[in-house]
């Protein structure tokens, strides 16, 4: 199973001109064919004067779903290459978009496939990568007065500290995630920092961006 993959940071938007027409490639972020497919046709309305609306996504961590649409241009000229930039810059959970505004000059096929490939290469980098993991939820449950301590030494050690919740009873709560196979390293830890008096409850696993 797959526990880290690339996707973008940020949805990206990248214009480009090639003889008169303008190529216009977005990169948004998604996690659902639905959210993917909206993204599309957001496109078609936001720029209802452009002639092609070319797509491509990707999505799920090893990329098992890939889908492309030429929109009416010549078959192969703009959503496979669009979908092979995709693949190429190895994201995944993207959907990219190149709206395209006619300039009344024919760019054959091979001019098409560069024009659309550039654009959505152009609007991933505008995006920028970041990696995604597969981490499990945690609860460590600790003395008050240990937990700013083991908080500071976990962010210390790269953990993923989502905060500390003291509440009204004895035993405050750090709340983190952590790698799945990494609980038994993080269960020393924390018995060290504690002198033996803090424990672990590992709850659900949830994919986190990595800083």
């Amino acid at each position: 199973m797959t526990e880290r993959y690339a996707t973008i940071a940020s949805r990206g938007e990248a214009e480009t001109e090639v003889k008169r027409s303008r190529f216009l490639g977005a990169a948004v972020r998604v996690e659902t064919e639905e959210a993917a497919r909206a993204v599309i046709e957001e496109a078609r309305r936001q720029h209802w004067d452009a002639r092609h609306h070319c797509s491509a996504f990707v999505l799920g961590p090893d990329g098992q779903v890939a889908r492309s649409n030429d929109d009416g241009e010549p078959s192969g000229t703009a959503g496979a290459p669009i979908l092979r930039t995709v693949q190429g810059h190895g994201v995944s959970d993207v959907v990219v978009v190149v709206t395209r505004w006619f300039g009344g000059v024919l760019l054959g096929a091979g001019g098409l496939v560069r024009a659309y490939g550039d654009a959505a290469a152009l609007a991933i980098e505008d995006a920028g990568v970041v990696q995604r993991e597969l981490l499990r939820e945690v609860h460590v449950l600790v003395g008050p007065g240990d937990a700013g301590r083991l908080e500071h030494m976990l962010r210390g050690r790269g953990y993923a500290v989502d905060g500390v919740d003291y509440g009204s009873g004895r035993l405050a709560v750090v709340r983190l995630s952590a790698p799945s196979d990494g609980l038994a390293e993080l269960g020393a830890l924390v018995d060290a920092e504690s002198r033996g008096t803090g424990s672990l409850e590992a709850l659900g696993e949830r994919w986190t961006d990595l800083p």
